[in-house]
């Protein structure tokens, strides 16, 4: 039991957790490379990326696993973020450091979701059993350019009114 829930029922709500973070983040994305700060969808983002990182750690463990030190650097992104966007309020580069662990943040997100993706479906786990096949490097591989290249213009594009 992980905070009164069955280990099943805790999976699904960090899983549940997990996608609002993403389709979220996804949103808050497209509005930094329009310029816009969508406070809402920013917080409700900044919110679930730390909740899911968080209850991540809640999972039983005997060890250190890789997805605890991706929890770890997420976290460390996401204060960043925080400060950036709230303490910070963008000002001069701020305003970049918040795009680049904004968009950080989301690829983490996403990453881990290739990573379980890859775990779980069985046409994908097919494809890379062991995620050490060429089917799970390409996908992470193009995951990466597209976040790299979608930050770039981001931290670029974002220049919203002063508040």
């Amino acid at each position: 039991m992980i905070l009164g829930m069955s280990l099943q029922t805790f999976t699904l709500l960090h899983t549940i957790i997990s996608l609002i973070g993403i389709a979220t983040g996804l949103i808050v994305l497209r509005g930094l490379l329009n310029s816009n700060r969508m406070a809402l969808w920013t917080g409700i983002f900044l919110l679930t990326t730390i909740l899911t990182s968080v209850t991540g750690f809640l999972f039983p463990a005997t060890a250190i696993l890789p997805s605890h030190i991706v929890g770890l650097i997420s976290l460390a992104v996401l204060a960043v973020a925080v400060a950036a966007l709230y303490y910070y309020r963008l000002a001069g580069h701020w305003r970049w450091i918040y795009v680049v662990s904004a968009v950080l943040a989301l690829y983490l997100n996403v990453f881990v979701g290739v990573v379980q993706t890859f775990l779980k479906v069985p046409v994908f786990h097919a494809l890379a059993p062991t995620q050490a096949e060429p089917p799970f490097a390409i996908a992470q591989g193009i995951v990466l350019l597209i976040f790299i290249g979608l930050g770039i213009v981001a931290a670029i594009r974002f220049r919203p009114a002063a508040t």
